[in-house]
């Protein structure tokens, strides 16, 4: 890590800001090259840190092409635990393309995605669930989701989790200076003076363990399909949801052919809508490929919504639609057209029985009713501090193993077994909690996870 990476780390979008930043033991010599502070002739390399310095950025011929301003922070008190230097430029693509050309001709290189968090990884300036935490907070779309990844980014995870590994070091590190020193005035080992220590490590690790189901819908989303028979109201659901004409709608059953789908907050949910064909049974080669697709996207829901047109009479179509999507995932059965005359209302005994709304997706009647019934389906069980929450199957499954191994040690230990058959159980876990911070983790794990990110981050 001794060379020096630059990148654009706001993105080639047009904005009011744009930012270059650097990071490596040249660093700020080269941006010396390519910023000239105005009412000054101190350069960079002598200013302290931190400082935001007026002046002028220039190409890689020294022409002025932008007046910004720039900063830099020494190692190791910066994000990567190196030397450091931004510029933040007006947000103008050309500008940052031509200031980052300057860079790479002055020294620097192209910065690899996600390389500048990894080196504050690999320095030990935050560890893997805060990197992690870094790519969660940039595609946050909800409040919660953005709480939860400042917590991390905090330290949360870590903290719960230290704890526990300090616990486990303990029952380790008296075991071995016990069997290693035994000439030493050591107090002696005694596994129940430790079974506290092991059933409050029991506790956190289930807490956070039970935090991934809220974690998966908080960030990933719950699948929602949107199904029913042609004209039953499908498309106009969806464009009531969003707020925009985003599916085209007509009164020519049948009109939309394939999936659409779209991300929206909903009942305190994220929900990943999609809106499908129509369910029927079709001689039409391509509306049959629509209605396969829409049964496999209901297959693999999370969430259902069966709509029915309240105008029209239920049919045995409707039922066996409405019989798979219980058999499936979470359903509500909504009764679309409520502001027109309706048909007679079918007895319905199905187990287990789906929540029922009434909508008019033309007036917006029902929609509160609507949103309560998913509220309802995706309660808050359990209130979790924010940053507490793991969010992916790779803290979930570190976790898990530490968890099981936990539990066998005070299996172990209940059982009358051997001290070293608890340690064992203890050293496991620890093992898979180091994988969870990145204490120990393998180097295709972290290539994976500095993958997810974007360059210049």
């Amino acid at each position: 890590m001794s060379d020096t990476i630059a990148a654009i780390s706001t993105g080639n979008v047009v904005a009011g800001i744009g930012i270059l930043r650097l990071s490596g033991s040249d660093a700020i010599s080269i941006v010396d090259k390519v910023f000239k502070p105005l009412f000054s002739s101190v350069p960079m390399c002598a200013r302290p840190d931190r400082m935001l310095v007026y002046g002028e950025l220039c190409d890689k011929n020294g022409e002025r092409i932008d007046i910004c301003l720039c900063t830099v922070s020494r190692a190791p008190h910066s994000y990567t635990g190196e030397d450091t230097a931004e510029l933040q430029c007006h947000g103008s693509p050309t500008v940052l393309r031509e200031g980052l050309e300057a860079l790479f001709a002055a020294g620097a290189r192209q910065a690899k995605a996600g390389e500048f968090s990894r080196r504050a990884f690999l320095n030990g300036c935050m560890d893997l669930t805060q990197a992690e935490a870094v790519i969660d907070l940039i595609h946050a779309e909800t409040a919660e989701a953005a709480k939860n990844a400042a917590g991390q980014l905090g330290g949360a995870i870590v903290r719960r989790t230290d704890a526990v590994y300090d616990l486990l070091k303990d029952i380790s590190a008296h075991y071995h200076a016990v069997i290693d020193y035994p000439d030493e005035d050591i107090e002696d080992f005694s596994l129940w003076g430790y079974i506290d220590n092991l059933k409050n490590a029991e506790t956190t690790l289930e807490r956070l363990a039970r935090s991934f189901e809220r974690g998966r819908v908080m960030v990933g989303g719950v699948p929602t399909a949107i199904v029913g028979r042609p004209n039953a109201g499908k498309s106009s659901l969806m464009n009531a949801l969003l707020g925009y004409e985003r599916v085209i709608v007509t009164d020519i059953p049948g009109t939309t052919r394939d999936t659409v789908s779209e991300r929206i907050r909903f009942g305190g949910t994220l929900l990943n809508l999609t809106d499908t064909a129509g369910v029927r049974d079709t001689t039409d080669a391509v509306e049959a490929l629509g209605v396969e697709r829409s049964r496999e996207v209901m297959r693999s829901a999370g969430l259902i919504f069966v709509l029915c047109d309240s105008a029209v009479p239920f049919t045995q179509e409707d039922a066996a639609l409405l019989e798979e999507a219980v058999a499936t995932a979470p359903t509500v059965l909504v009764w679309t057209k409520s502001d027109l005359p309706a048909a007679p209302v079918p007895y319905l005994n199905f187990d287990p029985m789906p929540e029922v709304v009434e909508i008019s997706s033309v007036t917006g009647e029902g929609m509160e009713a609507l949103e309560a019934a998913v509220a309802a389906l995706f309660p808050v069980q359990e209130s979790f501090s924010a940053g507490e929450i793991l969010t992916n199957a790779r803290q979930a499954d570190a976790v898990k193993r530490a968890l099981q191994s936990v539990r066998a040690a005070l299996e172990a230990m209940e059982s009358g077994l051997t001290p070293d058959a608890v340690l064992t159980e203890s050293e496991e876990a620890m093992e898979a909690l180091g994988e969870l911070t990145g204490k120990t983790v393998r180097e295709d794990i972290t290539d994976r996870i500095f993958a997810r990110f974007c360059v210049g981050k």
